[in-house]
């Protein structure tokens, strides 16, 4: 990582926070305790989110960072009418390899840090990573505004062309959940997360390729706005729990559903239950609202669980 070679005399003490101790967030500090392993790929996925494009990232970037836009490179596309969903597996792999990730590289995840919408480019990329069997991948909390809030932290300019090497996936179709699976949750109790703003799950306003208004029967709320600090921090896990526990999500929430729009919301909200609580088999419904609202045959109502 050319950050090594740039940082302050003792940046690279503190091993304390070694290689292996990463977790699904890592902080600056862990960055930059770890900033000289070779097998360390900073991957910035600001996007016009928050402002962010290639422009910027070439007038500032952490040291070593590769540059992917979430919204423009191939990390969503729009499958049976429904925008944003999981590309193709072959598709994915192209786009990681082409970034200079591989199947042996950690993957830490740069966003901006300006609010939780724009984070949850950090944990939709995330969870694609796991989807394709990647777990070496961490978000670093705070995004590139934390980076920044200490002026001595170095910041690169300049594109960067990384050398394409191959990546692999083995796909987890167990991280995703379709409409038959949400269905199924509905019959048998599973709880079912819906992660956007509170005016949206109570039908007082809708996502535009949404027909009908509403929420899935029975789903309980979470808004995507409380998970984090309401800038790019995520809540402590205490203040997760306390959130589901207000949101009427069973305790130990295992098999939870999450879901929103078209899925960018409901991995902020996958991300908490599945990597900060560390409940198990968490899914996320890719195609969500839009994809749920457009079979006439299933059912829609005006948000019946009050969010916390």
């Amino acid at each position: 990582m050319v950050l090594a070679a740039v940082l302050m005399p003792g940046a690279l003490t503190g091993s304390a926070q070694a290689a292996d101790a990463a977790g699904p967030l890592v902080d600056v500090g862990w960055l930059k305790a770890n900033a000289d392993r070779d097998d360390l790929r900073l991957l910035d996925v600001r996007n016009r989110i928050s402002g962010g494009s290639a422009a910027v990232f070439a007038e500032g970037h952490i040291p070593g960072s590769v540059y992917s836009d979430y919204l423009r490179d191939g990390w969503r596309q729009p499958r049976d009418g429904v925008p944003g969903q999981l590309p193709p597996v072959a598709d994915l792999e192209a786009l990681i390899g082409g970034l200079g990730i591989g199947n042996d590289h950690h993957v830490v995840i740069v966003a901006a840090g300006a609010s939780a919408l724009e984070m949850g480019s950090a944990t939709r990329v995330y969870w694609t990573f796991k989807v394709l069997g990647h777990d070496a991948v961490s978000i670093l909390d705070g995004g590139y505004r934390a980076y920044t809030a200490d002026p001595a932290n170095p910041v690169a300019k300049g594109t960067a062309s990384p050398q394409p090497v191959m990546f692999k996936a083995q796909f987890r179709p167990e991280l995703i959940a379709d409409r038959s699976d949400v269905v199924a949750a509905m019959q048998a109790g599973t709880p079912l997360v819906d992660n956007r703003p509170t005016q949206q799950y109570l039908g007082q306003s809708a996502h535009p390729a949404a027909p009908r208004p509403g929420t899935i029967p029975g789903a309980l709320s979470l808004p995507e706005g409380r998970l984090t600090d309401g800038a790019g921090r995520f809540v402590s896990k205490a203040r997760a729990a306390a959130l589901a526990q207000s949101a009427g999500i069973e305790e130990l929430g295992e098999g939870a559903i999450t879901f929103c729009n078209t899925g960018h919301w409901a991995s902020l909200g996958w991300f908490v239950q599945s990597e900060i609580l560390g409940r198990e088999n968490v899914r996320l419904y890719d195609g969500s609202m839009v994809d749920w609202a457009a079979q006439p045959d299933l059912p829609v109502t005006a948000g019946g669980a009050k969010a916390p």
